[in-house]
């Protein structure tokens, strides 16, 4: 099975060929960073016109380095949301085009099922169900992922996720963007308790996350201690919740063969440490994929792809982009989360 893969949720363009046997062959990736950076953030219209430019060209190039022509995959995955519509939308119609031009089957992707499948590409002796922590620029969830197309949502933030939480600090300590990174970097000179910041929920009986409150915390200390020393306060604060939300759902997670962190935060060392920590604590199993795999890319909507086609799950034509769209559409509303529940 040879499966073609489309990302362009966000700011990252990349196509990727990914075999039903975890070969990775290709995979290709143009960032925009330095298009966002005079911003502090990522502006959803240039992202866009930068996807409509680099896609093509990156898949062409995939399907070189890879040695093989659109007639040898078995099927394309793109991503259909969630994200920024306008860059979903032309990965999910470029997917479209080819798999109609090559008559082949189409396979849309949630990008949130990308990263919970992301660790099975990485580590094949992992089964389900297994615990992930899904943590983000746009989502912080735990979920019990019981299987492909089965999530069982057990908490998610109900404001502002931990990624988002990460890109205000940086924008606000004046340390660049992409922030997450940037602030691993400053925390790594600074006082983890140098800051009094407030840990939101922690302890709570309430499941879920909360990261609206501590953003505003660090907005109102910022020129009163060094910016290392709020880069650390901050990084710690947020491990705390973290490790306390996903204790709290280990307990309701009964049967989980592993702890899994999953996304673009997943990258920061201090998160891994702590959930490895946490994971060996409770005797269980702790998966994270490789760095490149956790942030946004082509190679884990490929996999997907290929996990979803191979349970005989295709999509139609007219399948339509989706700005928001739950992993657990079942799942109770949560009090302030809307639809980024």
């Amino acid at each position: 099975m040879l499966i073609l893969g489309l990302e362009s949720s966000c700011d990252e363009t990349a196509a990727a060929l990914v075999t039903g046997d975890r070969q990775l062959l290709a995979h290709r990736l143009a960032g925009q960073e330095a298009a966002h950076r005079p911003y502090g953030g990522v502006v959803p219209e240039i992202a866009a016109r930068a996807h409509v430019e680099a896609l093509e060209p990156l898949i062409a190039a995939a399907l070189a380095d890879a040695g093989v022509t659109l007639a040898d995959v078995d099927a394309v995955a793109a991503t259909a949301g969630p994200g920024l519509i306008g860059g979903v939308m032309v990965g999910l119609v470029t997917g479209k085009a080819l798999a109609h031009a090559a008559g082949k089957p189409l396979v849309a992707v949630n990008h949130l099922e990308g990263h919970a499948l992301s660790p099975r590409l990485s580590d094949p002796d992992l089964e389900f169900p297994y615990l992930l922590l899904l943590v983000s620029g746009g989502h912080c969830q735990l979920l019990l992922v019981e299987g492909v197309g089965r999530y069982r949502r057990l908490a998610t933030t109900i404001d502002d996720a931990a990624g988002e939480a990460f890109d205000k600090t940086a924008k606000l300590l004046g340390l660049g963007f992409p922030g997450g990174p940037a602030v691993e970097r400053a925390a790594l000179s600074g006082d983890p308790k140098a800051v009094p910041l407030p840990r939101p929920l922690l302890r709570s009986p309430e499941p879920h996350f909360s990261f609206a409150g501590l953003k505003a915390a660090v907005a109102r200390v910022v020129g009163q201690y060094a910016p290392e020393d709020i880069a650390a306060s901050f990084q710690a604060a947020v491990v705390d919740c973290l490790i306390d939300r996903t204790t709290r759902a280990m307990n309701r997670a009964g049967g989980a063969t592993a702890l899994v962190v999953a996304g673009g935060v997943a990258a920061n060392s201090a998160v891994r440490g702590a959930l490895s920590s946490l994971a060996a604590e409770h005797g269980l199993r702790f998966v994270a994929p490789p760095l490149w795999l956790c942030t946004d890319n082509a190679a884990m909507i490929a996999w997907a792809g290929a996990e979803r086609f191979a349970a005989g799950l295709t999509d139609p034509l007219d399948v339509a982009a989706r700005p928001r769209w739950p992993l657990d559409p079942s799942a109770e509303p949560v009090r302030g989360a809307g639809v980024k529940a």
